[in-house]
């Protein structure tokens, strides 16, 4: 066993309801994050053990029960006055502030530059990012606010997604309707009303049916009216039997199985630095079309997210050639995971 021991915390959301929520309280996405992340570590035989925090003041308790080297905080939730306190209460653990984003969702963060100015000046805080770009972009903003490089802070730790998802749906080509996923939380930078009129535009040219499956019930950003506009789009296409279909958000292994009840997922968005979403949908055989912002996927599928044509065509795509594109998208998954688990084992058996 290499020896380090790693503590990943997460923040329970706000809005958390133990009579409406799972008991962790937290985002799928971020939850599934870290969890994928803490059992690869297991594998790689580091102690790592993740933990949930209500919030800022239950880190010192949770870090003096597992006394890690290594402490990983995913996401902005811990404010740097906080982490004057804990520096100085834990001087030998390593701090590492994880961010998910890239930067035209981090502007929608207005705490984010902020707290990052401020991190880097403790030397126990190291900044992890999971996507080259926005590893570039905070370095440069980092090493001109400060007087000394800290290129060295600034690591590039990507996602991990488990590898277990050979096998293909092959799509029920006498079905009545053509089942199209945009599954995700509604924000704007998910790009979901272009994605619909191209789904649209697909059924409109191929005399086909869809329906077009959305998560309601996570609205985030200003997320309400790409919602409205979604409800009022299909309200006025009733006539046509196209149908806006609104999902809760359910636990992992149901909405693993609400994915393989798809034909095609549509992920052609504007801004992403790994998208577990179309990682959910590839691993059920089912193939996806997505935007160049998702850096595994298969380039055959890459569609422009400001042209509905291009998207539509890429449906089509997907659609008469399936099998190849769930092939070249689990292979493209595999090999970036894979890629994961070396940088993340060489840093930390380095460190």
């Amino acid at each position: 066993m290499v020896n380090k021991k790693i503590q990943f915390i997460l923040k329970r959301r706000e809005d958390y309801n133990p009579f409406s929520h799972s008991k962790n309280g937290l985002s799928t996405g971020l939850y599934n994050s870290a969890f994928f992340m803490n059992e690869m570590m297991k594998d790689l035989n580091f102690q790592s053990q993740m933990d949930i925090a209500i919030d800022n003041n239950c880190i010192d308790r949770l870090v003096t029960e597992y006394k890690p080297t290594h402490v990983i905080i995913e996401a902005l939730w811990v404010t740097p006055s906080k982490f004057s306190i804990l520096c100085k209460l834990h001087p030998k653990i390593n701090w590492i502030i994880r961010l998910h984003s890239e930067m035209p969702f981090m502007a929608n963060e207005g705490i984010a530059m902020d707290w990052l100015g401020e991190y880097i000046k403790f030397p126990q805080i190291k900044i992890g990012i999971n996507a080259p770009r926005m590893l570039s972009e905070v370095k440069a903003f980092l090493n001109i606010s400060n007087q000394s490089d800290v290129t060295n802070r600034i690591i590039y730790l990507p996602n991990f997604y488990p590898q277990e998802y050979w096998y293909y749906s092959p799509l029920d080509k006498e079905k009545e309707f053509i089942d199209i996923a945009c599954f995700g939380a509604i924000r704007p930078l998910k790009n979901h009303m272009v994605q619909a009129i191209a789904a649209i535009k697909y059924a409109n040219k191929f005399n086909k049916k869809i329906r077009f499956h959305v998560n309601s019930e996570r609205i985030e950003m200003n997320g309400n009216p790409v919602l409205n506009n979604l409800q009022g789009l299909f309200q006025h296409l009733a006539d046509s039997n196209h149908q806006l279909i609104q999902h809760k958000w359910t636990c992992r292994d149901q909405f693993l199985d609400l994915c393989m009840k798809m034909d095609v997922g549509l992920q052609c968005n504007f801004s992403e630095t790994f998208n577990i979403v179309s990682a959910d949908i590839i691993s059920q055989g089912v193939p996806i079309v997505s935007s160049k912002e998702i850096p595994w996927a298969s380039t055959w599928w890459n569609a422009d997210p400001t042209d509905s044509d291009d998207i539509m065509n890429k449906i089509n795509l997907a659609l008469n050639f399936g099998r190849m594109n769930v092939f070249l998208n689990q292979r493209k998954l595999y090999r970036y995971t894979n890629d994961t688990k070396k940088i993340w084992y060489d840093y930390f058996k380095g460190e």
